[in-house]
């Protein structure tokens, strides 16, 4: 039995070497790897792009799009999990519990993009809601997220982890021009009408995130209350093992959210906190960006295109 062929091109990033290490001693498929001195080639990897049954592209956007350029096998089925195909509608998008049949959808597709770390937490808390009709599409929608400096990739983790360490900012927000490039992707698959307000922060943590959405009661549909939205939540993800949603009386009792709860896993966590008195809620999301965010979520879709769940 020829065991599936899997390349992951760019595996020496923080993405990349995340996938290597989950994907370590499985005996149901075979890592394809490039000597160091060939990584950069681009005759090499083309020539392994084309052997390979399944490639996860840990790249650039630009290098990601020519990763898929140069593969002419039409074999081939491709991950990408740069940022490079998350709006085209030719790919299939890879956020499994996003509905009921995407895993469907993701196990038969050829391309599929993995979502955004940021976007996985802000579609997964409001495109049930929208769906529901609990929040209306032309809500002002405004969203705020702290990442491990991970996120920030090498720069940043050489930034916070290298000799000069001790210069490295404790928090900083950033994306302050309101031009995020997940901005376009949590509209589209979170089902905006509108281009929501995202304000991104990185803490001085390695790995994990903590999302948040303000809701006001007033603004949203007749009879949408912190029991509703909550409600709604649960049943959008009762069938889903990787997503937690709180239970209300769980959510009262917390008075913190640690952004590196879930890390080292491929779950996430969401919750609903209210104040009845002032007719608000904030909505959160807790997942590991290197987990939920990005590897893990690979991972889950290479097993859903191999048939493994």
């Amino acid at each position: 039995m020829n065991l599936p062929l899997v390349f992951i091109d760019g595996d020496q990033g923080t993405t990349g070497l995340q996938i290597h290490e989950r994907l370590r001693g499985r005996t149901d498929l075979k890592l394809l790897t490039l000597p160091e001195a060939e990584r950069k080639d681009l005759r090499r990897r083309a020539e392994a792009l084309n052997a390979c049954d399944i490639a996860i592209l840990c790249l650039p956007d630009a290098a990601a799009r020519e990763a898929v350029d140069v593969i002419v096998n039409p074999a081939v089925r491709i991950i990408d999990a740069s940022s490079a195909h998350r709006t085209h509608s030719d790919w299939t998008y890879g956020f499994p519990e996003m509905m009921p049949d995407q895993p469907q959808h993701i196990a038969r597709a050829r391309r599929v993009t993995n979502p955004g770390c940021y976007p996985t937490g802000a579609i997964g808390l409001l495109r049930p809601l929208l769906l529901a009709g609990l929040i209306p599409d032309q809500y002002p929608i405004s969203i705020h997220a702290v990442s491990g400096y991970s996120g920030g990739g090498r720069a940043a983790v050489e930034a916070h982890e290298g000799p000069d360490a001790a210069k490295a900012p404790p928090y900083q927000i950033y994306g302050l021009g309101l031009a995020h490039k997940h901005v376009p992707e949590i509209q589209r698959h979170a089902g905006l009408a509108q281009r929501p307000i995202f304000v991104p922060a990185y803490g001085a943590f390695r790995q994990g995130i903590v999302l948040t959405i303000p809701l006001a009661l007033r603004q949203l549909a007749p009879g949408a209350d912190a029991q509703a939205l909550h409600a709604s939540l649960a049943r959008h993800y009762a069938g889903a093992p990787r997503v937690q949603v709180m239970p209300p009386q769980a959510s009262n009792a917390i008075t913190h959210l640690d952004p590196c709860a879930l890390n080292g896993t491929n779950d996430m966590r969401l919750s609903v906190f209210a104040n009845q008195e002032h007719g608000h809620v904030v909505l959160s999301a807790v997942f590991d960006n290197l987990g939920k965010g990005a590897s893990g979520a690979a991972v889950q879709n290479l097993d859903l295109m191999l048939g493994r769940q």
